[in-house]
């Protein structure tokens, strides 16, 4: 399969594909995420998730909802890109799109409601709230895991780059003072 064919926007192309996995009795495992700046806690989430079933589907949410729950200088890499870098996984067998998130920055689980999903894999933490986990229970099994590296998340990352960046130009502006 050609790489960048993995990628599936269309979701009614998407779910056709996963009836004809479904029919060949394969096990469809689901996950959605940011994948911004991806990083091992990332890879070994997806590997463990694709230990659950056959077919691994992994939804991307759209810069537009990232934005809408991580602030406007997020995402770093744009969706386009994200959606490529998990394509060369081979864990990975179809990646989507998710851009359902209303203006209020809920999740309306478009993926699991009209995708023939077995098990939704999720982080344990605060990734979802007690309702939405109530909510993806009514459409298929939820797996939780927990965080999948110990010291390394996109957020920190981030956040370190930016704090030794601004903290060596602080200290360059001290030493000219002097």
């Amino acid at each position: 399969m050609e790489i960048k064919s993995k990628i599936i926007k269309d979701y009614d192309l998407l779910k056709s594909k996963l009836l004809a996995h479904k029919i060949l009795g394969h096990k469809v495992i689901c996950t959605i995420g940011s994948w911004d700046m991806l990083h091992i806690g990332h890879l070994r989430y997806l590997n463990r998730s694709r230990q659950e079933g056959d077919i691994l589907v992994v939804g991307v949410d759209s810069d537009r909802g990232i934005k809408s729950y991580k602030g406007p200088n997020r995402p770093i890499i744009p969706e386009d890109e994200r959606m490529e870098m998990l394509c060369y996984q081979n864990c990975v067998d179809y990646v989507t799109l998710v851009d359902d998130i209303t203006e209020n920055g809920e999740w309306e689980y478009r993926i699991i409601k009209e995708m023939p999903v077995d098990i939704f894999v999720a982080v344990s933490g605060n990734s979802y709230t007690p309702k939405q986990i109530k909510e993806i229970k009514n459409h298929c099994k939820l797996m939780i895991l927990p965080r999948q590296a110990e010291k390394t998340s996109s957020t920190d990352i981030i956040q370190n780059v930016l704090k030794n960046h601004l903290l060596s130009k602080v200290s360059r502006l001290k030493s000219k003072k002097r």
